[in-house]
């Protein structure tokens, strides 16, 4: 067989591969559509095209062709799911195009392992993972991100008001933030972390003055008792515990903190207990430092 020949053969059984492999962003897993001998045909086929001398050498066309199944994948099966949702149908369509991303580019990262190789040994790109990561992020989460943000604000609002939620999609979320964002790892998360500190201090502003209005002072202490418990059990299902600490002290701040002289004039007109009103304090003081 001609060299001519048996690189037409290659690039066929290449596009064979890509072709299948593009089908994981469907839902249809790796395991169900290739066997392990026609996972090596795919990677030989990668393997024969990048060995010839030059200029018959084919690398520079392969790393094209890895950036454009990349960007086929997230153009024709991320952003047209994403668009118009919003709330937990945006959080759960993402979380499902981020899924079938990553096994994507496990998959296809497995047909391209020697020309990763190839390249990184050379310099002449990046690590083809990267390159997948810094694909999605770019196409997709720098037009996405502050929508996710206010999908899963709005979902943490929800389950503030105890109005049923699936905390799962807060916890894909949370990991994927704490997973990704450039080139800092967690980037994403703080820039959510951030976003949801102040969303605790408004939202707990409001429900001291509410309370404040509809509870006798020990009624409140033992309102914001429960509070703090309910919280932290939540928080703590989808943010890492530093965040949850942090989260913790601004509701103790807003709930106990910034109302001391009203709680204390209300005790006053009370007649309250002061030793019994110093013990509640004292246990909400304890909640919010873990």
């Amino acid at each position: 067989m001609s060299n001519a020949k048996r690189t037409e053969e290659s690039v066929k059984t290449l596009e064979e591969g890509i072709t299948k492999v593009k089908l994981i962003m469907d839902g249809y897993p790796a395991c169900k559509l290739f066997t392990s001998e026609e996972y090596m045909r795919y990677y030989n086929s990668v393997y024969l095209l990048c060995i010839r001398p030059p200029p018959h050498d084919l690398s520079a066309e392969l790393l094209q062709r890895y950036h454009a199944v990349l960007d086929e994948s997230v153009y024709f099966k991320v952003l047209p799911f994403l668009k118009d949702k919003s709330g937990a149908s945006l959080l759960a369509e993402f979380l499902r195009a981020w899924t079938n991303y990553k096994a994507m580019v496990k998959c296809l990262g497995g047909f391209f392992l020697y020309l990763d190789k190839k390249c990184t040994d050379q310099k002449s790109s990046a690590p083809l993972k990267e390159v997948a990561l810094s694909c999605f992020q770019n196409r997709v989460c720098c037009d996405f991100l502050p929508e996710l943000f206010d999908a899963a604000l709005l979902l943490v609002s929800q389950d503030r008001k105890e109005e049923p939620i699936d905390r799962s999609l807060l916890q894909g979320l949370s990991t994927f933030f704490w997973e990704n964002g450039g080139s800092e790892k967690g980037t994403y998360y703080y820039m959510f972390e951030e976003k949801l500190l102040a969303d605790t201090s408004s939202c707990y502003s409001r429900f001291a003055s509410e309370w404040l209005l509809s509870y006798s002072s020990t009624d409140y202490i033992l309102k914001v008792e429960r509070c703090l418990n309910d919280e932290k059990g939540k928080l703590s299902q989808y943010m890492y515990p530093f965040s949850v600490e942090k989260l913790l002290q601004v509701v103790h701040l807003k709930l106990i903190g910034e109302t001391t002289s009203q709680l204390i004039e209300k005790k006053t007109a009370e007649n309250l207990n002061s030793t019994r009103y110093q013990e509640l304090l004292s246990r909400c003081s304890n909640l919010s430092i873990g």
